[in-house]
């Protein structure tokens, strides 16, 4: 049942990330909706246990993210979508899921600073939010932010995605018939 699950995560994530890449928009029917029928199917597959697992996969998964979000640190859109993804995969997963997708969004992230020879200004605007952050604490930079225009934006739902299909590789069920194990 979890193959099946993380199947239907990795698919609501891959049409996320298309939608992020083409328009820098994640829509709502795509991540509300699946977010409830994840949550839905883990209860019909597995009782109050499955929800209970979904439900702590949206918070762990979508709460991280919205934490960034509060700082203006990514979009609204990229944290309904990691909800999403979380509710599918369970609370047990997603924190893989947000391990691969924060190592995913890193590489992301060098390649459209080198592609966009941004690496001076990157490093400076680096050191100017750790020092912001230090002294302030916890709110949004009042520049230096996701809704910046003049920011590069990186397609975090392509970063998710490829989080979602690390989990689903690593899966053993999966990883046994593309190995031949």
């Amino acid at each position: 049942m979890e193959l099946y699950l993380t199947i239907a995560a990795a698919t609501c994530a891959t049409i996320g990330a298309v939608s992020d890449v083409k328009t820098k928009r994640i829509p709502n029917w795509l991540t509300y909706g699946s977010l409830i029928c994840g949550l839905a199917l883990r209860a019909s597959f597995a009782g109050w246990h499955g929800l209970a697992q979904g439900v702590g996969g949206v918070l762990l998964g979508g709460g991280i993210f919205f934490l960034l979000f509060l700082v203006r640190g990514m979009g609204a859109g990229d944290v309904k979508l990691m909800a999403a993804v979380s509710a599918w995969v369970g609370m047990h997963r997603a924190l893989s899921v947000l391990l691969a997708t924060s190592v995913a969004g890193g590489i992301l992230a060098i390649y459209y600073i080198v592609f966009y020879r941004r690496i001076g200004s990157t490093l400076r605007n680096v050191g100017e939010l750790l020092r912001f952050h230090l002294t302030s604490g916890f709110q949004a930079h009042p520049e230096l932010n996701a809704q910046d225009p003049s920011s590069i934006q990186v397609p975090y739902g392509l970063a998710i995605a490829m989080g979602t299909f690390y989990l689903l590789i690593s899966t053993s069920s999966i990883s046994g018939v593309i190995y031949g194990r």
